[in-house]
């Protein structure tokens, strides 16, 4: 058995077509008004009644019932046993379809007909055809020596020539048995038994496979076997086989309950040519969500590979190939009146020559969602139990206990806000290993207090500068942040990194995620956003900055020295936004030094959108520190339409610290009514964990792909110009006010 297909979704099927020009469908039938089941109404220039129970109708006949109308230019019909011929040229319609034939025999009382010499269009999906003899009872239509195909017009691109075709309208598939594939008027493959689909209903089968060659893969196929175990569970088996690698088998499992939904992956290469050193190499994924009656949540978020350089070896559809780390998670979380309880577990596999990370057994947070209240004045209190283990570590063991009791003042109006919080962190490690010797201490116990007062105004005003009947927005905020200065080189890092550095950074009150480095302040934040609003209340332009001023020296970043890296003090920080024209969007930010006048980071995109989603769009980034190194790249992409049937993308980033280009991809796509064609060719930089990313000699990989899809036959997703983009390390990031 043969089948082609696409996997949809388990939890939801949607089902649409694209027309291009002339819709093959026709409308939809429907019964003469106020006719009733089991009447027929029949209207002839001519009758003669053969007895009682017989009756002949000659010229212009139309013959109606609630399932179906006909036309014929004579018929004869047999009350007494309901059998009704008629001879043509005739037109038959019911719901699911339109006929025109020579003949028709029909059993009324069992809702059967036959035709003879017949033509046939779908109504209720693309489909058209011939046959000597068609069936039709109410599980769909039986052909005898028939064609079918899903494009309209008289030469159809693609069409199925078989000695039976079975279009099952119940079960939303089609069957044939001994068929031919025609391309072009031209025989391309026998069938024994082939079927497809005439909806998105699930069914076991072969979906579309790929081919591509590359200088990494060699030829590379891929062939998806599709499994519909139940309505609730299936699975997708494919063979990937790699002419300088060998075969991998992927395997998928996804489920779907009343409570649970989640899936398994599961990849495996028994020995890669390329690499025989390496053995056998794997990939094991177990995602699931977990909703257990009202209060309870569970998720499961779990990867593991075989060797570090799996993922941007083979590639992955669990992972990204510029991912450095595999993130493994299970929790479980209660949701009460008062409090919000995680229980976590947390382990991060290290990918690449690095340090190997903390695992987190268990974690458990807990929140109080409903804190004592009293007019503008709140109390609450949150915390953790975290202990962390890592055999590889100078500690190799540590249990850590953190209570933040918190007293807050929020008082809110239309054109301003005010907020104070007072907060006392009070953190307990017990610290095993073999300490001696180092800065680290088995026990300890930090205690910090911090202030934040946080104010906002907002002016509003009408403006015709720069644009007719707007809105401008001005929007300052001042901060001031105090926590004591403490001595932390004692505590070991584990699970705890600097935070990012932009507009919105500069008015967080923690400078690290966790809670193992609490960095002093003193410190004031000034910031402010003007927007622009056209008269559709519609966001056409915003512009914020903003900078952090130390009023202590002990209080700036350089002189804790708490993060590794680089350090900056005078953080000054922008980002903007402008949107002048339906077609045209420009973003961008900065982030600079203004004590050392220095460039720390910095991003801007341009994107245009024209006529028949034509897109562009120019980008640069900058940052000065990425683990030691510079890195600035400017990159393009671009989708066009050559015609209505073509279309061309392309994409190119070059490294502009080293010279060179990263990455280049070029694609051309032909989609019609029936059928669409994709050739993609792609050259990017390899990338190995093992090696420093400031490697001066770079390898690069080149490959070609091939996707051929006929419509009706095969997977309606998998031809996409916009995807292609989005394949590549960067990825297209599309505007918000872009469509599809």
């Amino acid at each position: 058995m043969l089948s082609v297909l696409s996997a949809p979704s388990l939890a939801e099927t949607e089902f649409a077509h694209k027309f291009c020009g002339t819709s093959m469908q026709t409308r939809a039938w429907q019964p003469l008004p106020g006719l009733k089941l089991g009447t027929v109404d029949i209207k002839a220039d001519d009758v003669e009644l053969l007895g009682t129970q017989s009756a002949e109708f000659t010229g212009n006949v139309d013959i109606n019932t609630v399932k179906m109308s006909l036309s014929a230019q004579t018929a004869l019909i047999d009350k007494q046993r309901g059998l009704l011929n008629a001879t043509g040229p005739i037109t038959y319609r019911d719901t699911i379809s339109q006929i025109s034939s020579a003949g028709l025999n029909a059993d009324l009382n069992n809702s059967e007909v036959s035709l003879l010499g017949a033509n046939y269009s779908l109504t209720e999906q693309q489909g058209k055809g011939g046959a000597e003899k068609l069936s039709i009872n109410e599980s769909g239509l039986m052909l005898m020596n028939a064609s079918f195909t899903a494009c309209p017009g008289e030469t159809p691109a693609w069409e199925i020539e078989a000695d039976e075709i079975n279009l099952l309208r119940e079960e939303g598939w089609g069957e044939t048995h001994n068929a031919i594939l025609r391309i072009l008027d031209t025989p391309v493959l026998y069938l024994p038994y082939f079927t497809f689909p005439l909806d998105e209903r699930r069914k076991s089968g072969l979906l579309t496979p790929n081919i591509s060659s590359s200088d990494k893969y060699g030829l590379e196929t891929i062939t998806p076997y599709y499994w519909n175990i139940a309505p609730n569970l299936d699975a997708t088996i494919t063979p990937r086989y790699m002419s300088r690698k060998g075969l991998q088998l992927q395997t998928e499992f996804r489920y779907l309950t009343e409570q649970h939904e989640g899936l398994v992956g599961i990849e495996y290469l028994n020995k890669d040519d390329s690499e025989p050193d390496l053995g056998e190499r794997y990939m094991l994924h177990w995602q699931q969500r977990s909703y257990v009656g009202e209060n309870w949540r569970a998720n499961v978020d779990i990867s593991n590979v075989s060797d570090d350089n799996y993922i941007t070896d083979l590639k992955s559809n669990y992972a990204s190939k510029t991912d450095t780390q595999l993130y493994r998670t299970g929790s479980l979380t209660h949701l009460g009146e008062t409090w919000r309880t995680d229980i976590k577990i947390q382990n991060f596999e290290v990918l690449g020559n690095h340090l190997k990370s903390y695992t987190a057994i268990p974690q458990i947070n807990f929140t109080q969602t409903a804190p004592w209240r009293l007019d503008n004045f709140d109390l609450s209190i949150a915390g953790e139990i975290s202990h962390f283990t890592n055999d590889s570590a100078v500690i190799d063991q540590a249990t850590r206990v953190h209570i933040e009791p918190k007293a807050r003042f929020d008082y809110k109006e239309h054109a301003w806000s005010f907020l104070s919080e007072i907060s006392l962190l009070q953190t307990n490690y017990k610290q095993h290993g073999d300490l001696e010797g180092t800065q680290y201490r088995e026990s300890i116990s930090r205690t910090i207090p911090k202030v934040r007062l946080y104010s906002q105004l907002n002016f509003e005003r009408d403006t015709s500068y720069f644009i007719e009947d707007g809105i401008q927005t001005l929007e300052p905020q001042i901060q001031y942040l105090y926590t004591t200065n403490k001595d932390q080189s004692d505590i070991g890092l584990f699970d705890t990194t600097k935070l990012q550095d932009d507009y919105y950074g500069l008015f967080r009150d923690v400078r690290f995620s966790g809670v193992d480095r609490i960095a002093a302040a003193n410190q004031f934040t000034l910031g402010a956003t003007t927007r622009l609003f056209d008269k559709k209340q519609e966001e056409v332009f915003n512009f914020s900055a903003g900078q952090i001023f130390y009023l202590s020296d002990s209080a700036k970043p350089t002189e804790q020295g708490l993060a590794s890296g680089t350090n900056y003090n005078a953080l000054f920080a922008a980002q903007t936004m402008l949107h002048w024209h339906q077609r045209w969007y420009f973003s961008g930010g900065i982030q600079y030094d203004t004590d050392s006048k220095q460039m720390i980071q910095s991003n801007a995109t341009l994107d245009y959108k024209g006529d028949n989603n034509q897109l562009v769009q120019l980008n640069h980034r900058y940052a000065n520190d990425v683990s030691g190194n510079t890195i600035e790249q400017a990159g393009v992409f671009t989708s066009i339409p050559i015609s209505d049937e073509w279309k061309f993308i392309a994409s190119y980033h070059r490294d502009l610290d080293n010279n060179r280009s990263v990455e280049v991809l070029s694609g051309l796509q032909y989609e019609s009514c029936c059928w669409a064609f994709q050739i993609t060719g792609h050259r990017q930089i390899e990338t190995d964990l093992n090696q420093s990313i400031g490697q001066e000699q770079a390898t690069f990989d080149s490959s070609i792909r091939l996707n051929f899809v006929l419509k009706g036959l095969g997977s309606k997703n998998s031809y996409d110009a916009q995807k292609l983009l989005q394949q590549g390390i960067f990825g297209y990031r599309r505007p918000y006010f872009l469509n599809n």
